[in-house]
């Protein structure tokens, strides 16, 4: 049911893609009176097929045991993957895109991928449109900022006015704003391994109050106790996904003849982080960076 002063979004959206942010869109499109469909490839793993099928089951989301049969009917698809499948994904939606179907490719990937996934799109009569997510999806859902991008951005935004999302309508050239959120996640992402290092090295001397301190006094506009928290959950939960986007960071920075001395390290940290919480050293749930820190040194 959508809101009284509401005008329904009354489109069938195809996700392709239901982690986080599949998630958190389908309930909000949902909500708004969208349609949903959906197709992941972890429906063919039975445990996690089934937790995915009792969320999707709470919202009236419909599960799709084939790419093929989620995008069927669907004016808009969203492909919502980690970024070492953005171009697969859209190389198997280019077998079954209809003409004029959007396709929306939300992933992290470097400008060359995302010009590469245009190609298959368009050649197949579909409409690639580049969407460049600057920030977490959660808490803003829906809400996030998003850079479009190609030749029919504007004609999305207009489509998908209903859910008064904050798209900013970027170029017609594929990969600029690819390459505006790919610059962004080396500070980023960056500085999430950066706090990783430092604060669980400071904890190992004990040092780590009057790091903190410092850190405090040199940048007063931050509050490193809290942001450290934070900084360090993100990498916990999404250490894998942010690994893969790092090195598509890394490809960005080579294709324009820059060492990426920094984006593949910080994919090397973050990594690590997943096989630590892979291992079970590390609760995906914990937010409290000192927490992490002791539970990896008790590991040894």
């Amino acid at each position: 049911m959508t809101p009284k002063d509401k005008v329904p979004l009354d489109l069938h959206i195809a996700l392709v893609g239901y982690g986080e942010v599949g998630k958190i869109f389908a309930a909000e499109l949902i909500a708004l009176g969208a349609k949903i469909s959906f197709f992941d490839i972890l429906l063919a793993d039975a445990d996690a097929a089934a937790a995915m099928r009792a969320h999707a089951a709470s919202l009236g989301a419909r599960p799709c045991t084939s790419l093929a049969a989620a995008l069927a009917g669907a004016q808009v698809a969203i492909s919502a993957v980690t970024a070492s499948s953005t171009f697969a994904v859209a190389d198997e939606a280019a077998r079954y895109i209809r003409p004029g179907q959007f396709f929306v490719d939300l992933n992290s990937a470097s400008p060359t991928t995302k010009q590469k996934s245009a190609r298959l799109i368009d050649a197949a009569g579909g409409n690639y449109v580049e969407a460049a997510v600057m920030g977490s999806v959660p808490p803003y859902g829906l809400k996030v900022p998003i850079i479009l991008g190609g030749s029919k951005r504007d004609e999305l935004a207009r489509l998908l006015a209903p859910a008064e999302m904050r798209m900013e309508s970027g170029v017609a050239a594929i990969g600029v704003a690819s390459a505006v959120k790919m610059c962004r996640s080396i500070m980023i992402k960056g500085l999430e391994a950066l706090t990783v290092e430092c604060l669980f090295t400071a904890r190992r001397y004990g040092v780590e109050d009057q790091v903190l301190a410092s850190l405090a006094e040199t940048y007063p506009g931050m509050d490193w106790q809290k942001e450290a928290d934070y900084l360090v959950s993100r990498v916990v939960q999404h250490g894998r996904r942010r690994a893969a986007e790092m090195r598509e960071v890394a490809r960005t920075v080579e294709e324009v003849g820059m060492q990426a001395l920094l984006a593949a390290p910080t994919a090397q940290r973050q990594d690590w982080m997943a096989d630590l919480v892979s291992a079970g050293t590390v609760s995906k749930s914990e937010k409290s960076w000192r927490k992490v820190a002791d539970a990896i040194k008790a590991k040894g």
